[in-house]
């Protein structure tokens, strides 16, 4: 009974390892490979069994849903021309990675001869890119007891950097109550965004503040700029005050009296305008000519 069972298995393991290695089977040794800009990096696409002497071999690129030829009839074409090359057997090495390669890439192989004839695996490509350097924006001045905020953006960086703050050299840490010197400070700090907001400053906040943009492919930061807290100066301001009122009353006062003697009412006489005194001697005047000269209308009354 034992040796129609062994030889039962027998049959059974041969028939399975020849249905095996009738099979084209890929594998990679990384499905998921990083790089940084401009360096070059192997999508491994492994022939782990074949007996198809000249498999078929193609690559695409997935890229938002849509794929497009890399490989195709034994050359590279599309973005990747003069950029990438094949690996026997048939792994792709790209010699410049570009953020515009950030994708997904599929590995195609045919065996007409085999059992199985056709198997793939996809790879996803991630080319990190270095922050350039960022721009800050910090207040001047700022009253002490008023609000402010620092913004911090860089748009270059992939994956998308984190901000850190700095005053007088020193990080700014996320929360202020785990370091003693800015534990009396009310700041928030958002690293995703690179705002540091002040709800209300002290003197103690005045210094020179810079940003980092930091992600896994580098970091860059830019130059420190000054802030200043300065006091409000309300004996001052309340005095400037009433010295404007002041000088407004005056001004109001002045122009008052001005038209009440007369200073802006036009008293100008022309000879058309001209009108004949009230009749006191009992003489009428009329006149004669344009000189201004007047005849006796009737004799005197004695």
């Amino acid at each position: 009974m034992a040796i129609p069972r062994l030889a039962g298995f027998l049959i059974l393991f041969s028939a399975h390892c020849c249905r095996t290695s009738l099979a084209v089977q890929l594998s990679s040794d990384n499905f998921k490979p990083v790089v940084t800009e401009f360096a070059k990096v192997e999508l491994s696409c492994l022939i782990r069994s074949i007996t198809t002497l000249k498999p078929r071999i193609e690559w695409k690129k997935i890229q938002n849903g849509e794929p497009s030829y890399v490989y195709f009839e034994s050359k590279i074409i599309g973005a990747l021309q003069n950029r990438a090359m094949l690996l026997e057997p048939a792994s792709l090495l790209i010699t410049n990675a570009t953020r515009e390669d950030t994708a997904q890439y599929r590995c195609e192989v045919s065996a007409p001869n085999d059992m199985k004839t056709f198997d793939e695996i996809l790879i996803s490509l991630e080319v990190q890119v270095k922050p350039v350097v960022p721009k800050c924006i910090v207040p001047k001045s700022v009253p002490v007891g008023k609000s402010a905020e620092l913004h911090c953006v860089e748009h270059e960086g992939f994956p998308k950097p984190e901000y850190q703050w700095f005053r007088n050299k020193e990080e700014i840490p996320t929360d202020p109550k785990s370091s003693p010197k800015f534990l009396n400070s009310s700041y928030t700090l958002n690293t995703k965004s690179g705002t540091l907001k002040f709800s209300t400053v002290r003197k103690e906040d005045s210094g020179q503040y810079h940003c980092r943009a930091k992600n896994p492919a580098g970091e860059a930061q830019c130059g420190p700029q000054m802030m200043e807290v300065y006091d409000l100066n309300i004996a001052g301001i309340i005095l400037g005050v009433l010295v404007v009122v002041a000088v407004l009353v005056s001004i109001t006062v002045g122009i008052c009296c001005a038209y009440k003697r007369g200073y802006f009412v036009s008293k100008k006489q022309t000879g058309n305008n001209y009108k004949p005194p009230a009749k006191g001697d009992g003489v009428d005047y009329v006149r004669t000519d344009e000189e201004g000269d007047f005849r006796h209308k009737s004799s005197f009354v004695i």
